[in-house]
Protein backbone atom coordinates (compact mmCIF):
# COMPACT_ATOMS: atom_id res chain seq x y z
CA UNK A 1 0.00 0.00 0.00
CA UNK A 2 1.17 3.03 -0.92
CA UNK A 3 1.32 6.37 1.42
CA UNK A 4 1.82 9.89 0.27
CA UNK A 5 2.38 13.09 2.35
CA UNK A 6 1.57 16.59 1.67
CA UNK A 7 1.11 19.74 4.29
CA UNK A 8 -2.23 20.42 3.44
CA UNK A 9 -4.71 17.54 1.51
CA UNK A 10 -7.74 19.44 0.07
CA UNK A 11 -10.94 16.63 -1.25
CA UNK A 12 -12.94 18.12 -3.56
CA UNK A 13 -11.91 20.74 -6.91
CA UNK A 14 -14.33 23.38 -7.41
CA UNK A 15 -13.76 26.84 -6.23
CA UNK A 16 -13.65 26.50 -2.54
CA UNK A 17 -10.54 23.48 -2.70
CA UNK A 18 -8.88 25.75 -5.78
CA UNK A 19 -8.79 29.20 -3.52
CA UNK A 20 -7.35 26.98 -0.60
CA UNK A 21 -4.87 25.35 -3.08
CA UNK A 22 -3.86 28.66 -4.42
CA UNK A 23 -3.43 29.94 -1.38
CA UNK A 24 -1.28 27.55 0.03
CA UNK A 25 1.02 26.88 -2.79
CA UNK A 26 2.11 30.53 -2.92
CA UNK A 27 2.77 30.15 0.54
CA UNK A 28 5.18 27.05 -0.30
CA UNK A 29 3.38 24.63 0.96
CA UNK A 30 3.11 20.94 -0.15
CA UNK A 31 -0.88 20.67 -1.49
CA UNK A 32 -2.26 17.19 -2.67
CA UNK A 33 -5.76 17.88 -4.62
CA UNK A 34 -7.94 14.89 -4.59
CA UNK A 35 -11.12 14.72 -6.74
CA UNK A 36 -13.12 11.41 -7.65
CA UNK A 37 -13.12 12.81 -11.40
CA UNK A 38 -10.53 11.89 -14.03
CA UNK A 39 -11.18 15.94 -15.30
CA UNK A 40 -10.38 18.18 -12.13
CA UNK A 41 -12.93 20.44 -14.62
CA UNK A 42 -16.36 18.49 -13.24
CA UNK A 43 -17.82 19.73 -9.96
CA UNK A 44 -20.30 21.81 -9.24
CA UNK A 45 -18.79 24.92 -9.46
CA UNK A 46 -18.38 24.36 -13.09
CA UNK A 47 -22.21 24.37 -13.86
CA UNK A 48 -22.70 27.06 -11.85
CA UNK A 49 -24.80 29.67 -14.34
CA UNK A 50 -25.63 32.71 -12.65
CA UNK A 51 -22.60 34.30 -10.93
CA UNK A 52 -20.91 35.50 -8.52
CA UNK A 53 -21.49 38.48 -6.61
CA UNK A 54 -18.96 41.33 -5.74
CA UNK A 55 -20.22 42.79 -2.63
CA UNK A 56 -20.02 46.36 -2.46
CA UNK A 57 -18.97 47.03 -5.98
CA UNK A 58 -22.37 48.48 -7.10
CA UNK A 59 -24.84 48.70 -4.32
CA UNK A 60 -28.02 51.60 -4.94
CA UNK A 61 -28.76 53.70 -2.01
CA UNK A 62 -30.35 52.08 0.74
CA UNK A 63 -29.58 48.11 -0.95
CA UNK A 64 -27.11 45.89 0.99
CA UNK A 65 -26.32 43.14 0.46
CA UNK A 66 -26.12 41.59 3.86
CA UNK A 67 -30.01 42.75 4.19
CA UNK A 68 -30.51 40.75 1.24
CA UNK A 69 -29.25 37.37 2.62
CA UNK A 70 -31.02 37.95 6.34
CA UNK A 71 -34.37 38.51 3.95
CA UNK A 72 -33.77 35.29 1.82
CA UNK A 73 -33.30 33.70 4.71
CA UNK A 74 -36.17 34.01 7.22
CA UNK A 75 -34.21 36.46 9.23
CA UNK A 76 -32.14 32.92 10.05
CA UNK A 77 -28.76 33.43 8.92
CA UNK A 78 -25.87 34.48 10.73
CA UNK A 79 -25.60 38.18 10.58
CA UNK A 80 -21.58 37.85 11.82
CA UNK A 81 -21.43 35.47 8.55
CA UNK A 82 -22.94 37.95 6.42
CA UNK A 83 -20.28 40.43 7.54
CA UNK A 84 -17.36 38.20 6.76
CA UNK A 85 -18.58 37.11 3.46
CA UNK A 86 -19.11 41.11 2.19
CA UNK A 87 -15.75 42.22 3.84
CA UNK A 88 -13.54 39.73 3.01
CA UNK A 89 -15.50 38.19 -0.54
CA UNK A 90 -14.44 41.71 -1.92
CA UNK A 91 -11.07 41.60 -0.93
CA UNK A 92 -11.00 38.05 -2.38
CA UNK A 93 -12.67 38.52 -6.23
CA UNK A 94 -10.15 41.62 -6.33
CA UNK A 95 -7.71 39.77 -5.11
CA UNK A 96 -8.14 36.00 -7.05
CA UNK A 97 -10.48 36.26 -9.81
CA UNK A 98 -9.58 39.75 -11.17
CA UNK A 99 -5.99 40.20 -9.97
CA UNK A 100 -4.40 36.37 -10.01
CA UNK A 101 -6.30 34.39 -12.37
CA UNK A 102 -8.17 36.54 -14.67
CA UNK A 103 -11.41 35.12 -14.54
CA UNK A 104 -13.15 36.82 -18.14
CA UNK A 105 -16.01 38.36 -16.68
CA UNK A 106 -18.51 40.30 -18.86
CA UNK A 107 -16.97 44.15 -19.62
CA UNK A 108 -18.48 47.13 -21.63
CA UNK A 109 -17.18 48.25 -24.52
CA UNK A 110 -15.02 50.81 -22.08
CA UNK A 111 -13.67 47.67 -20.41
CA UNK A 112 -15.75 48.38 -17.32
CA UNK A 113 -17.41 45.04 -15.78
CA UNK A 114 -20.94 44.74 -16.37
CA UNK A 115 -23.82 43.73 -13.48
CA UNK A 116 -26.49 41.44 -13.17
CA UNK A 117 -29.20 41.26 -11.01
CA UNK A 118 -30.78 38.32 -9.62
CA UNK A 119 -33.87 37.63 -7.68
CA UNK A 120 -34.41 38.65 -3.93
CA UNK A 121 -31.11 41.18 -4.81
CA UNK A 122 -32.02 45.02 -4.11
CA UNK A 123 -29.25 45.83 -6.79
CA UNK A 124 -27.09 45.01 -9.63
CA UNK A 125 -24.06 42.84 -7.79
CA UNK A 126 -23.26 40.06 -9.78
CA UNK A 127 -20.15 39.66 -11.77
CA UNK A 128 -21.19 36.98 -14.61
CA UNK A 129 -20.02 35.38 -17.64
CA UNK A 130 -22.94 34.68 -20.05
CA UNK A 131 -24.31 32.17 -18.76
CA UNK A 132 -21.44 30.43 -17.73
CA UNK A 133 -19.80 32.03 -15.04
CA UNK A 134 -18.99 29.11 -12.88
CA UNK A 135 -17.10 27.09 -15.91
CA UNK A 136 -15.27 30.06 -16.42
CA UNK A 137 -14.18 30.93 -12.91
CA UNK A 138 -13.30 26.93 -12.67
CA UNK A 139 -11.49 26.72 -15.52
CA UNK A 140 -9.09 30.22 -14.92
CA UNK A 141 -8.49 28.72 -11.34
CA UNK A 142 -7.79 25.78 -12.43
CA UNK A 143 -5.39 26.46 -14.90
CA UNK A 144 -3.21 29.23 -12.63
CA UNK A 145 -3.37 26.13 -10.24
CA UNK A 146 -2.03 23.62 -12.34
CA UNK A 147 0.67 25.39 -14.03
CA UNK A 148 3.75 23.17 -12.34
CA UNK A 149 6.84 25.71 -13.21
CA UNK A 150 4.71 28.22 -10.86
CA UNK A 151 3.47 25.59 -8.30
CA UNK A 152 5.54 22.58 -8.69
CA UNK A 153 4.72 21.71 -4.84
CA UNK A 154 1.17 21.39 -6.22
CA UNK A 155 -0.09 17.74 -6.76
CA UNK A 156 -3.39 16.20 -8.34
CA UNK A 157 -5.01 12.87 -7.67
CA UNK A 158 -7.26 12.97 -10.23
CA UNK A 159 -9.62 9.27 -10.57
CA UNK A 160 -9.02 9.14 -6.97
CA UNK A 161 -12.04 8.58 -4.13
CA UNK A 162 -11.24 9.76 -0.60
CA UNK A 163 -13.00 7.06 1.32
CA UNK A 164 -12.69 7.83 4.79
CA UNK A 165 -10.84 10.64 7.34
CA UNK A 166 -7.67 9.32 8.69
CA UNK A 167 -8.01 9.14 13.16
CA UNK A 168 -6.18 7.88 15.75
CA UNK A 169 -9.49 5.78 16.16
CA UNK A 170 -7.76 3.96 12.98
CA UNK A 171 -4.17 3.00 14.56
CA UNK A 172 -5.43 1.31 17.31
CA UNK A 173 -6.46 4.52 19.85
CA UNK A 174 -9.67 3.90 21.89
CA UNK A 175 -12.53 6.00 21.43
CA UNK A 176 -12.18 7.82 25.01
CA UNK A 177 -8.71 8.85 23.95
CA UNK A 178 -9.76 9.41 20.01
CA UNK A 179 -12.35 11.75 21.66
CA UNK A 180 -9.85 13.78 24.47
CA UNK A 181 -7.77 14.20 21.36
CA UNK A 182 -9.77 14.63 18.25
CA UNK A 183 -8.35 15.23 15.31
CA UNK A 184 -7.77 14.60 11.64
CA UNK A 185 -4.33 13.20 10.19
CA UNK A 186 -5.23 12.45 6.44
CA UNK A 187 -7.43 10.25 4.90
CA UNK A 188 -7.17 6.31 3.02
CA UNK A 189 -7.83 7.19 -0.51
CA UNK A 190 -9.23 4.60 -3.48
CA UNK A 191 -6.78 4.43 -6.66
CA UNK A 192 -9.69 3.82 -9.13
CA UNK A 193 -7.43 2.86 -12.02
CA UNK A 194 -5.31 0.28 -10.13
CA UNK A 195 -8.62 -0.34 -7.19
CA UNK A 196 -6.19 -0.19 -4.39
CA UNK A 197 -6.67 2.11 -1.17
CA UNK A 198 -3.58 4.24 -0.05
CA UNK A 199 -2.91 6.59 2.78
CA UNK A 200 -2.77 10.32 2.27
CA UNK A 201 -0.77 11.86 5.72
CA UNK A 202 -2.13 15.32 5.78
CA UNK A 203 -0.16 18.26 8.49
CA UNK A 204 -4.18 19.56 7.93
CA UNK A 205 -6.86 18.30 5.70
CA UNK A 206 -9.67 20.56 3.79
CA UNK A 207 -13.20 19.31 2.83
CA UNK A 208 -14.59 20.65 0.08
CA UNK A 209 -16.30 17.94 -1.72
CA UNK A 210 -20.17 20.47 -2.42
CA UNK A 211 -23.15 19.64 -1.07
CA UNK A 212 -25.74 16.45 -1.50
CA UNK A 213 -27.73 17.23 -4.63
CA UNK A 214 -27.27 14.11 -6.64
CA UNK A 215 -28.87 11.95 -3.45
CA UNK A 216 -32.61 13.31 -5.12
CA UNK A 217 -33.93 12.04 -8.47
CA UNK A 218 -33.43 15.51 -10.23
CA UNK A 219 -30.83 17.94 -9.25
CA UNK A 220 -28.93 20.30 -10.95
CA UNK A 221 -25.22 19.18 -9.55
CA UNK A 222 -22.61 16.78 -10.84
CA UNK A 223 -23.11 13.68 -9.28
CA UNK A 224 -20.35 13.44 -7.46
CA UNK A 225 -22.27 15.75 -5.01
CA UNK A 226 -23.29 12.47 -3.04
CA UNK A 227 -22.47 13.71 0.30
CA UNK A 228 -18.83 12.14 0.39
CA UNK A 229 -17.77 15.16 2.74
CA UNK A 230 -20.65 15.28 4.98
CA UNK A 231 -20.22 11.26 5.76
CA UNK A 232 -16.48 10.99 6.08
CA UNK A 233 -16.71 13.98 8.33
CA UNK A 234 -19.52 12.16 10.19
CA UNK A 235 -17.96 9.30 10.83
CA UNK A 236 -14.82 10.78 12.19
CA UNK A 237 -16.72 12.79 14.99
CA UNK A 238 -17.39 16.45 13.12
CA UNK A 239 -20.40 17.63 13.70
CA UNK A 240 -23.32 18.13 10.89
CA UNK A 241 -26.25 20.84 11.35
CA UNK A 242 -29.13 22.00 9.29
CA UNK A 243 -29.49 18.93 7.23
CA UNK A 244 -32.84 19.49 6.57
CA UNK A 245 -32.05 22.65 4.80
CA UNK A 246 -31.97 21.88 1.07
CA UNK A 247 -32.85 24.32 -2.07
CA UNK A 248 -34.21 23.34 -4.85
CA UNK A 249 -33.48 24.90 -7.75
CA UNK A 250 -36.96 26.12 -9.74
CA UNK A 251 -36.24 25.88 -12.80
CA UNK A 252 -34.75 22.82 -15.22
CA UNK A 253 -35.04 21.55 -18.04
CA UNK A 254 -37.24 18.70 -18.26
CA UNK A 255 -36.55 15.77 -20.16
CA UNK A 256 -36.29 12.07 -19.67
CA UNK A 257 -32.59 11.56 -20.42
CA UNK A 258 -31.03 11.36 -16.67
CA UNK A 259 -30.98 12.16 -12.98
CA UNK A 260 -28.92 15.31 -13.24
CA UNK A 261 -30.80 17.91 -14.88
CA UNK A 262 -29.77 20.90 -16.78
CA UNK A 263 -30.05 24.12 -15.02
CA UNK A 264 -31.90 27.28 -16.53
CA UNK A 265 -30.36 29.91 -14.93
CA UNK A 266 -32.39 32.45 -12.32
CA UNK A 267 -30.56 34.90 -14.15
CA UNK A 268 -33.40 34.12 -17.03
CA UNK A 269 -36.16 34.99 -14.74
CA UNK A 270 -34.13 38.11 -13.45
CA UNK A 271 -34.05 39.04 -17.41
CA UNK A 272 -38.23 39.05 -17.46
CA UNK A 273 -38.77 35.16 -18.60
CA UNK A 274 -42.14 34.02 -17.50
CA UNK A 275 -43.99 31.07 -15.87
CA UNK A 276 -46.99 29.64 -17.69
CA UNK A 277 -48.68 26.18 -17.06
CA UNK A 278 -49.87 23.62 -19.21
CA UNK A 279 -52.86 25.55 -20.56
CA UNK A 280 -50.37 28.64 -21.08
CA UNK A 281 -51.57 30.57 -18.38
CA UNK A 282 -48.99 32.77 -16.15
CA UNK A 283 -49.21 31.74 -12.54
CA UNK A 284 -46.99 33.14 -10.28
CA UNK A 285 -49.38 36.31 -9.30
CA UNK A 286 -51.21 33.37 -7.74
CA UNK A 287 -48.77 32.13 -5.30
CA UNK A 288 -46.78 35.82 -4.63
CA UNK A 289 -46.73 39.28 -5.16
CA UNK A 290 -43.30 39.15 -6.53
CA UNK A 291 -44.13 36.47 -9.04
CA UNK A 292 -41.15 35.06 -10.85
CA UNK A 293 -38.90 36.57 -9.01
CA UNK A 294 -40.03 35.59 -5.40
CA UNK A 295 -37.50 33.62 -3.27
CA UNK A 296 -36.47 30.49 -5.14
CA UNK A 297 -38.32 28.22 -2.29
CA UNK A 298 -41.55 30.30 -3.03
CA UNK A 299 -41.54 29.52 -6.73
CA UNK A 300 -40.58 25.75 -6.57
CA UNK A 301 -43.06 25.28 -4.54
CA UNK A 302 -45.62 27.05 -6.80
CA UNK A 303 -44.48 25.15 -9.58
CA UNK A 304 -44.92 21.98 -8.14
CA UNK A 305 -48.35 22.81 -7.05
CA UNK A 306 -49.41 23.99 -10.44
CA UNK A 307 -47.97 20.61 -11.77
CA UNK A 308 -50.05 19.03 -9.42
CA UNK A 309 -53.14 20.98 -9.96
CA UNK A 310 -53.28 20.89 -14.21
CA UNK A 311 -51.68 16.82 -13.70
CA UNK A 312 -48.94 17.83 -15.44
CA UNK A 313 -45.21 16.49 -16.12
CA UNK A 314 -43.33 20.41 -15.65
CA UNK A 315 -44.46 23.80 -16.65
CA UNK A 316 -42.72 26.16 -19.21
CA UNK A 317 -40.90 29.16 -18.69
CA UNK A 318 -40.65 31.74 -21.43
CA UNK A 319 -38.65 34.30 -22.75
CA UNK A 320 -39.39 33.93 -26.54
CA UNK A 321 -40.89 37.72 -26.53
CA UNK A 322 -37.33 39.18 -26.58
CA UNK A 323 -35.01 39.85 -29.22
CA UNK A 324 -33.76 36.74 -30.67
CA UNK A 325 -30.53 37.85 -31.32
CA UNK A 326 -29.91 39.15 -27.45
CA UNK A 327 -31.77 35.81 -26.05
CA UNK A 328 -28.79 34.00 -27.97
CA UNK A 329 -26.10 36.85 -26.67
CA UNK A 330 -27.17 36.74 -23.17
CA UNK A 331 -27.94 32.65 -22.50
CA UNK A 332 -25.74 31.33 -24.90
CA UNK A 333 -25.11 27.77 -23.20
CA UNK A 334 -28.79 27.55 -22.44
CA UNK A 335 -29.86 28.20 -26.27
CA UNK A 336 -27.32 25.19 -27.57
CA UNK A 337 -28.93 22.58 -24.94
CA UNK A 338 -31.90 23.89 -25.68
CA UNK A 339 -31.88 23.33 -29.00
CA UNK A 340 -29.84 20.07 -29.05
CA UNK A 341 -33.06 18.88 -27.60
CA UNK A 342 -35.43 20.38 -30.11
CA UNK A 343 -36.73 23.71 -28.20
CA UNK A 344 -35.85 26.86 -29.71
CA UNK A 345 -35.85 29.54 -26.88
CA UNK A 346 -36.17 31.98 -29.26
CA UNK A 347 -39.46 30.96 -30.16
CA UNK A 348 -40.48 28.22 -28.04
CA UNK A 349 -41.38 28.38 -24.09
CA UNK A 350 -38.71 26.00 -21.99
CA UNK A 351 -40.23 23.03 -20.82
CA UNK A 352 -38.91 23.23 -16.87
CA UNK A 353 -39.06 21.32 -13.23
CA UNK A 354 -37.68 21.89 -9.82
CA UNK A 355 -34.46 19.95 -9.05
CA UNK A 356 -32.37 19.33 -5.83
CA UNK A 357 -29.87 22.24 -6.12
CA UNK A 358 -28.08 23.35 -2.95
CA UNK A 359 -27.44 22.32 0.26
CA UNK A 360 -27.43 24.91 2.92
CA UNK A 361 -26.73 23.37 5.81
CA UNK A 362 -23.36 21.04 6.20
CA UNK A 363 -19.84 20.04 8.41
CA UNK A 364 -20.49 23.08 11.28
CA UNK A 365 -17.29 25.52 11.34
CA UNK A 366 -16.77 28.37 13.06
CA UNK A 367 -15.94 31.57 10.40
CA UNK A 368 -12.43 30.50 9.48
CA UNK A 369 -13.59 26.85 7.95
CA UNK A 370 -11.94 24.98 11.29
CA UNK A 371 -14.60 21.73 11.96
CA UNK A 372 -14.81 20.76 15.58
CA UNK A 373 -11.65 18.28 14.69
CA UNK A 374 -8.06 19.64 15.04
CA UNK A 375 -6.33 19.84 11.66
CA UNK A 376 -9.67 19.42 9.47
CA UNK A 377 -11.65 22.33 7.88
CA UNK A 378 -14.46 22.15 5.64
CA UNK A 379 -15.14 25.18 3.21
CA UNK A 380 -18.03 25.71 0.27
CA UNK A 381 -21.23 23.75 0.45
CA UNK A 382 -19.93 20.91 2.19
CA UNK A 383 -19.58 23.44 5.04
CA UNK A 384 -22.25 25.55 7.32
CA UNK A 385 -21.34 28.80 8.27
CA UNK A 386 -25.03 29.57 9.28
CA UNK A 387 -24.45 31.89 6.57
CA UNK A 388 -27.67 30.90 4.30
CA UNK A 389 -29.89 29.39 7.26
CA UNK A 390 -32.74 28.35 6.17
CA UNK A 391 -32.35 29.50 2.64
CA UNK A 392 -29.54 30.32 -0.18
CA UNK A 393 -29.65 33.87 -1.94
CA UNK A 394 -28.70 33.38 -5.22
CA UNK A 395 -25.73 33.42 -6.69
CA UNK A 396 -24.01 33.49 -2.64
CA UNK A 397 -22.54 30.03 -3.19
CA UNK A 398 -19.80 30.68 -5.60
CA UNK A 399 -18.79 33.59 -2.92
CA UNK A 400 -19.05 31.40 -0.08
CA UNK A 401 -16.60 28.95 -1.45
CA UNK A 402 -13.85 31.71 -2.49
CA UNK A 403 -14.54 33.24 0.59
CA UNK A 404 -13.78 30.46 3.12
CA UNK A 405 -11.57 28.32 1.17
CA UNK A 406 -9.02 31.18 0.95
CA UNK A 407 -9.90 31.89 5.03
CA UNK A 408 -9.24 28.50 5.75
CA UNK A 409 -5.86 28.50 3.67
CA UNK A 410 -4.88 31.82 5.40
CA UNK A 411 -5.82 30.21 8.52
CA UNK A 412 -3.25 27.52 8.12
CA UNK A 413 -0.70 29.15 7.11
CA UNK A 414 -0.51 31.30 10.23
CA UNK A 415 -0.73 28.27 12.59
CA UNK A 416 2.16 26.21 13.88
CA UNK A 417 2.57 23.93 12.10
CA UNK A 418 2.74 20.33 13.47
CA UNK A 419 4.67 16.80 12.67
CA UNK A 420 3.44 13.96 10.25
CA UNK A 421 2.08 11.08 12.20
CA UNK A 422 4.37 8.16 11.49
CA UNK A 423 3.13 5.97 8.52
CA UNK A 424 3.66 2.91 10.54
CA UNK A 425 1.62 3.73 13.19
CA UNK A 426 -1.90 3.67 10.73
CA UNK A 427 -3.08 0.54 9.75
CA UNK A 428 -3.63 -0.71 6.32
CA UNK A 429 -6.82 -0.83 4.77
CA UNK A 430 -8.71 -4.25 5.11
CA UNK A 431 -9.55 -5.20 1.28
CA UNK A 432 -12.70 -6.57 0.88
CA UNK A 433 -12.80 -9.89 -2.04
CA UNK A 434 -16.00 -10.19 -2.60
CA UNK A 435 -17.29 -9.12 -6.44
CA UNK A 436 -19.18 -6.15 -6.61
CA UNK A 437 -22.75 -6.96 -8.96
CA UNK A 438 -23.26 -3.44 -10.84
CA UNK A 439 -27.02 -4.24 -11.14
CA UNK A 440 -27.37 -4.12 -7.16
CA UNK A 441 -25.65 -0.94 -6.81
CA UNK A 442 -27.47 0.22 -9.94
CA UNK A 443 -31.04 -0.53 -7.64
CA UNK A 444 -29.94 0.61 -4.78
CA UNK A 445 -28.75 4.12 -6.22
CA UNK A 446 -32.33 4.27 -8.27
CA UNK A 447 -34.09 3.51 -4.92
CA UNK A 448 -32.62 5.72 -2.86
CA UNK A 449 -33.11 8.38 -5.26
CA UNK A 450 -36.78 8.12 -5.56
CA UNK A 451 -36.90 7.51 -1.58
CA UNK A 452 -35.61 11.14 -0.98
CA UNK A 453 -37.23 12.87 -3.70
CA UNK A 454 -40.66 11.54 -2.63
CA UNK A 455 -40.44 11.72 0.90
CA UNK A 456 -37.78 13.80 1.99
CA UNK A 457 -38.23 16.33 -1.14
CA UNK A 458 -39.74 19.60 -1.75
CA UNK A 459 -42.30 18.66 0.62
CA UNK A 460 -42.27 16.64 3.72
CA UNK A 461 -45.01 15.54 6.02
CA UNK A 462 -44.81 12.78 8.98
CA UNK A 463 -46.14 10.46 7.11
CA UNK A 464 -43.86 10.71 3.92
CA UNK A 465 -41.29 10.22 6.70
CA UNK A 466 -42.15 7.47 7.76
CA UNK A 467 -42.35 5.54 4.78
CA UNK A 468 -38.51 7.22 4.32
CA UNK A 469 -37.76 5.86 7.71
CA UNK A 470 -38.99 2.55 6.76
CA UNK A 471 -37.34 2.17 3.20
CA UNK A 472 -34.05 3.96 4.68
CA UNK A 473 -33.70 0.86 7.55
CA UNK A 474 -33.80 -1.47 5.02
CA UNK A 475 -31.17 -0.36 2.65
CA UNK A 476 -28.68 1.02 5.09
CA UNK A 477 -28.48 -2.32 6.81
CA UNK A 478 -28.20 -4.30 3.42
CA UNK A 479 -25.88 -1.62 2.08
CA UNK A 480 -23.72 -1.51 5.21
CA UNK A 481 -23.96 -5.19 5.62
CA UNK A 482 -22.33 -6.01 1.87
CA UNK A 483 -19.52 -2.92 1.71
CA UNK A 484 -17.85 -4.60 4.66
CA UNK A 485 -16.86 -7.50 2.61
CA UNK A 486 -17.15 -6.07 -1.18
CA UNK A 487 -14.66 -5.15 -3.54
CA UNK A 488 -14.61 -1.69 -3.55
CA UNK A 489 -15.14 0.37 -6.76
CA UNK A 490 -16.59 4.62 -6.48
CA UNK A 491 -20.03 3.76 -6.73
CA UNK A 492 -20.04 1.62 -3.87
CA UNK A 493 -18.43 4.09 -1.86
CA UNK A 494 -20.96 6.69 -2.52
CA UNK A 495 -23.37 4.41 -2.31
CA UNK A 496 -22.39 4.14 1.36
CA UNK A 497 -22.16 7.98 2.20
CA UNK A 498 -25.19 8.92 0.26
CA UNK A 499 -27.60 6.52 2.47
CA UNK A 500 -26.14 7.46 5.85
CA UNK A 501 -26.22 11.50 4.64
CA UNK A 502 -30.04 10.60 3.12
CA UNK A 503 -30.63 9.59 7.13
CA UNK A 504 -29.18 12.49 8.63
CA UNK A 505 -31.63 14.70 6.01
CA UNK A 506 -33.99 12.61 7.04
CA UNK A 507 -33.51 12.88 11.04
CA UNK A 508 -32.89 16.56 11.02
CA UNK A 509 -36.61 16.80 8.94
CA UNK A 510 -38.15 14.81 11.69
CA UNK A 511 -36.84 17.45 14.31
CA UNK A 512 -38.09 20.13 12.88
CA UNK A 513 -41.70 20.34 12.59
CA UNK A 514 -41.57 24.54 11.69
CA UNK A 515 -41.79 25.53 8.32
CA UNK A 516 -39.60 27.76 6.80
CA UNK A 517 -37.37 29.36 4.44
CA UNK A 518 -36.58 25.98 2.02
CA UNK A 519 -37.37 23.67 4.65
CA UNK A 520 -41.44 22.77 4.23
CA UNK A 521 -43.47 20.30 6.11
CA UNK A 522 -47.09 19.81 5.92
Amino acid sequence: MSTVYFDTLIIGCGVAGLAAGIKLAEAGKKVGIVTRETDPNVSNTYWAQGGIIFPNANEENGSSLKTDILKASSQTASERATEVLETEGERLVKELLLGKVNTPFEKSSEGELLFTKEAAHSSERILFKGDYTGREIQVSMLNFLKDKKRFPNVSFLTGHTAVDLLTPLHHGVSLQQRYEDPQVIGAYVFNQAKKNIGKVIAKKTILATGGIGSLYLHHSNSEGARGDGHAMAKRAGAYLTNMEFIQFHPTTFYDKSSHRRFLISEALRGEGGVLLNCQGEAFMEMYHPDRELAPRDVVARSIDEEMIRTKHDCVYLDISFKDPEWIKERFPTIYDHCLKNNVDITKQAIPVVPAAHYTCGGVKTDLKGRTNLQNLYAVGEVACTGLHGANRLASTSLLEGLTWGALAAEDIIESSDSEFYEDHKIKDWVKGTEPVDPALIHQDWVTLKHTMWNYVGLTRSHNRLKRAEAMFRELYDEIQRFYRDAELVDDLIGLRNAVEIGQQVLAASNRNKKSIGCFFRK
